[in-house]
């Protein structure tokens, strides 16, 4: 059967589309912060490039029972693309490409496996901004931005994916095509289908195409890194710039002292632009239309903040190549295996004022748990999100405490009624712990919606629901 579905599959869409055996490259398995591929066996790489050929795939993969793992750009941090034995891969990386820029009703349509850096660029050349911005940017892929709702810098203004996207097109598991390709603000006629695709990490259809909400193109921005000295002086400062510059704060990313530290001793090519030793560092910024007056703004917003003891110093961007600088801080986590060649990374969510309690609390769990491990504490906290990595010293791939590890912050997190996942998805990784954030109740209508639309569990099967 397993010969037959190939077979079927290399007349539909050609031999150039199917990759098997020693065709398939490592890349097709490999996690984003991982050096090696994982040692899985699936049955073949399928790379449809429309959405005609991808209904055809799931057709026959319905037909043969075959189990499906939708790829896009592997740069998700959850598991959830990473294929297990004998599962086919369906990659998009071929179905790629902007359709259309519509100016005057401010929205751009791209296929599922354009890069989002792609997207952002041609947006911008048309005076337009994509709002969805990470920093995997330049090889993660729009439909799976879309697939696990993700989130990024620009949360606090503009809203998670899901606020971004207006229509999408999907392939159900049977081949069917859902296309909504809606491009208004307001559509309240009946159900708003496009909402069981997004952050539903491919279990329910694959996504093909993408509308997304267009923002004005920001003609300047004012950036600033600012060390604090407590955790209730960075929500502070946090609701002081909001109020002070009228909700135009499109960036607050904190770093702990831990964070700031590691990333400026201790991986090459980074900087300090302010003395280590501070508790906190909160990198913030205005996007605005006016140099002058929103500088003028700017300024008077972080000298109201040192009047009142928020802020103990500051350094202010004076230019673009400035601005990048003090980005490439809070974007280095992407080079942290330079230095950490194994890590425990967690992307959770708690109520603001809490986050500064809960890391007191973990830090104390992890050294007793885990003697001279190696712990940092950033995130967009102005959004409730908090990023957690954790390196215990002298471990191997081998021997590496993870599981152990997620017991440990997990299970803290549960007793704070915070979420396991705030924008990366559940994947594989948090599959076992997606109780911890969701009522029986909730997950027993997950499995609901999942029979209804895959009844025979074909798409990313193992991946979100326990």
């Amino acid at each position: 059967m397993t010969q037959t579905l190939l077979n079927e599959l290399r007349q539909q869409l050609g031999d150039a589309a199917i990759l098997t055996g020693v065709d398939i490259e490592a890349r097709y398995r490999k996690a984003y912060f991982s050096a090696e591929a994982e040692n899985t066996r699936p049955l073949a790489v399928v790379r449809p490039r429309s959405t005609d050929e991808v209904a055809a795939v799931l057709r026959l993969c319905q037909r043969y029972r075959q189990p499906v793992v939708t790829q896009g750009g592997m740069t998700g941090l959850s598991g959830g693309a990473l294929p297990a034995d004998g599962e086919l891969i369906l990659s998009l990386e071929r179905l790629c490409g902007i359709e259309e820029i519509d100016s005057m009703a401010g929205t751009l349509t791209a296929l599922a496996g354009t890069p989002l850096q792609e997207i952002q660029e041609a947006a911008a050349e048309k005076g337009f901004l994509v709002a969805i911005d990470l920093g995997a940017r330049g090889s993660c892929h729009i439909a799976g931005n879309v697939a696990t709702n993700a989130g990024g810098n620009r949360v606090i203004r503009y809203g998670m994916a899901r606020q971004q996207v207006l229509g999408l097109e999907a392939v159900l598991a049977d081949g069917t095509v859902i296309s909504s390709l809606n491009k208004m603000l307001k559509n309240n006629a009946g159900f708003d289908l496009k909402q069981l695709f997004i952050g539903s990490e491919g279990t329910l259809g694959v996504i093909t195409r993408v509308v997304l909400k267009l923002e004005p193109l920001p003609s300047c921005v004012q950036t600033a890194l600012c060390a604090v000295a407590s955790y209730a002086d960075v929500v502070k400062l946090l609701r002081h710039a909001q109020r002070r510059l009228s909700g135009r704060i499109s960036a607050f990313e904190v770093m702990w002292s831990d964070f700031y530290t590691f990333v400026t001793t201790r991986l090459p090519g980074q900087r300090a632009p302010l003395p280590v030793g501070s508790p906190f560092y909160v990198l913030l910024d205005l996007q605005g239309s006016d140099a002058a007056s929103d500088a003028a703004l700017f300024e008077m917003m972080l000298e109201e903040a040192f009047t009142a003891e928020l802020i103990q110093d500051a350094v202010v961007a004076a230019s673009d190549k400035e601005t990048q600088a003090l980005w490439k801080l809070r974007d280095a986590p992407g080079e942290f295996p330079l230095a950490w060649p194994t890590i425990a990374s967690f992307d959770i969510s708690l109520p603001i004022g809490r986050i500064g309690e809960f890391v007191e609390a973990l830090r104390p769990r992890l050294d007793a748990e885990f003697p001279g491990c190696e712990v940092v504490h950033f995130g967009h906290i102005g959004d409730s999100n908090l990023h957690v990595c954790v390196h215990v010293p002298g471990s191997t791939d081998a021997t590496f405490p993870e599981h152990a590890i997620k017991d440990c912050l997990y299970g803290l997190l549960r007793d704070y009624a915070g979420s396991v996942s705030a924008e990366h998805g559940i994947g594989t990784y948090k599959r076992d712990y997606l109780a911890y954030s969701r009522s029986p109740e909730e997950i027993a209508l997950m499995h609901t919606l999942k029979a209804a639309m895959d009844p025979q569990g074909i798409l990313n099967p193992g991946r979100v629901l326990p």
